[in-house]
C-alpha cells in the first residue's frame, strides 16, 4: 500500500497542519490572540531567530490567517492582524491550551480558562449547536462525504 505524501492527504488535519502545524506558527497566533501585532513584541515574546520569525509569519500570512499591513511609512513598517480565518483558530487553541495544562501541568503555577463575569474556571468543548450535546461522545462520528464538482 503506498502512502500519501502530507502535502497531498485529503484529511481535514493534515490540510490544517500544513499551514499551522509548525510550533513557532501555532505560538505565534496565540501571541496574536493575545494582542500582539507587530514583529519585535512577537520576537520579544518568543525569543525567535528573526529569519524563523519572518518565514513563520510570511507563511501565516499566505495561509490566510494573517494580514500584513503598513503601519509606518518611514522607513516602512508592518503589523500582524488576525483575520476572519485566523480567529477562527482561537477553539483550536482553547483545546489545545485545556489539554496542555491537563496532561501536562507546569510546576510553578497555571493558567485557566475563567467565565470573565464570575472568574469561575471553565474547560472548554465542542458541543453541537442544535442539541447541546459534546460531539465527542456517543451519537457522533467523522464520515467522509464527496463535495460537489464546480460546473
Amino acid at each position: 500500500m503506498q502512502r500519501k505524501s502530507f502535502s497531498t492527504m485529503q484529511c481535514p488535519i493534515a490540510r490544517g497542519l500544513e499551514r499551522v502545524g509548525e510550533w513557532w506558527s501555532i505560538l505565534i497566533l496565540r501571541d496574536a490572540f493575545r494582542g500582539m501585532t507587530r514583529f519585535d513584541e512577537f520576537s520579544d515574546s518568543l525569543g525567535v531567530a528573526p529569519g524563523i520569525l519572518t518565514k513563520r509569519l510570511t507563511a501565516l500570512t499566505e495561509a490566510g490567517l494573517l494580514e500584513r499591513r503598513l503601519y509606518c511609512e518611514h522607513p516602512p513598517r508592518y503589523e500582524y492582524v488576525l483575520t476572519d480565518r485566523g480567529r477562527d483558530f482561537r477553539p483550536v487553541l482553547l483545546a489545545m491550551f485545556a489539554w496542555g495544562n491537563r496532561h501536562f501541568p507546569p510546576d510553578a503555577q497555571t493558567a485557566q480558562i475563567v467565565r470573565t463575569e464570575t472568574g469561575e474556571p471553565v474547560d472548554p468543548i465542542l458541543v453541537d449547536p442544535a442539541t447541546g450535546l459534546r460531539v465527542d461522545g456517543p451519537g457522533y462520528a467523522v464520515v467522509t462525504t464527496r463535495l460537489p464538482v464546480p460546473a
